[in-house]
């Protein structure tokens, strides 16, 4: 038997969610004694597959490489799949992927395909077939037992260190699933930015809706990202507010993160917040009220006006 990784990426670089979901796939291996292969869904992606066979730990890399793959349509990435899945002469006991927004789109369709259950964004491996999960917005860990013959399993990336390389595995190119022609790709926009991506920031700066205004989120906090070398977040009540684009909002609907350093300023700390960034680190929050739920999590909590604190601290950081 073997654990297959399904890989995100973007057709040139592996994913460090990818890295978190073979670490994770490693730790059942070890308990069902079995192998890892990882697939790769793309077009002109062999420098991604060459990627995946450095990873310590991988048997063997299967690519799947053709014109409707490119943009990674999950009807047609789930065919792919399931041929897999399905060929007679391999047998997979668990399916694991990344709890991205591509892993998420994947993997339901593939279990159902399967007719099996999907353990949602586990964050522990307690045995081969049972694992941890949050509940009820991180404020209970529940242990889920799966017995399918198949466990369809999606990782929540910041639960795992990355994969270390050291691995040199064979590729072996696979044939893709036809083109289902249920969907098609019409365009993407996305946002660039010279500031760490949000997910996989060692150190980020959130703001809430303390800070007044879109013009007080970036004047206040831009400089203090700046001088930390921090991405930038914020609570659902600022992006609904029109302070800063949903892109980088942090929480339960938002992105999951657990930097080295999360800094909340203005963030009174509501339970759909504290789901998102709870696991960090190092939690520093910057509140006016004492009372402000975000101090119950915090490891260093200033008490304040941030206008006037957060200056201050950059002056000191300068």
């Amino acid at each position: 038997m073997a654990i297959l990784v399904i890989a995100d990426h973007d057709n040139t670089f592996l994913s460090a969610a990818t890295l978190s979901a073979m670490t994770a796939a490693s730790a059942i291996a070890s308990l069902a004694d079995a192998a890892i292969e990882i697939f790769i869904a793309g077009y002109n992606a062999h420098s991604v597959a060459e990627q995946a066979a450095t990873i310590a730990g991988v048997g063997k890399v299967l690519l799947a490489d053709a014109r409707q793959l490119e943009e990674g349509l999950a009807e047609n990435v789930e065919a792919s799949v399931l041929a897999v899945l399905r060929d007679p002469a391999r047998h997979y006991s668990h399916v694991v992927v990344p709890a991205t927004a591509y892993g998420k789109n994947i993997a339901p369709r593939v279990a159902a395909k399967l007719d099996v259950a999907q353990v949602s964004e586990i964050t522990a491996v307690v045995a081969a077939d049972t694992f941890e999960r949050p509940i009820y917005a991180g404020n209970a860990i529940a242990t889920v037992q799966a017995t399918d013959p198949v466990k369809v399993v999606t990782v929540r990336a910041t639960a795992f260190d990355a994969a270390e390389p050291g691995g040199d595995a064979s590729i072996e190119m696979i044939l893709a699933g036809e083109d289902q022609g249920i969907s098609q790709f019409v365009g993407r926009e996305t946002t660039k930015s010279e500031r760490p991506e949000l997910s996989t920031a060692q150190i980020v700066v959130s703001g809430g809706r303390g800070l007044g205004s879109g013009e007080n989120y970036r004047s206040v906090l831009e400089p203090l990202a700046d001088k930390l070398g921090a991405a930038l977040g914020a609570s659902r009540a600022a992006v609904d507010a029109g302070y800063a684009a949903n892109n980088v909002q942090v929480g339960q609907t938002g992105k999951i993160v657990a930097p080295q350093l999360y800094v909340a300023v203005g963030i009174s700390g509501a339970i759909q917040h504290l789901a998102g960034m709870k696991d960090s680190k190092v939690i520093v929050a910057i509140n006016k009220d004492p009372d402000a739920p975000i101090f119950s999590v915090a490891d260093y909590g200033i008490e304040g006006d941030l206008f006037e604190l957060v200056p201050s601290l950059i002056h000191a950081l300068t």
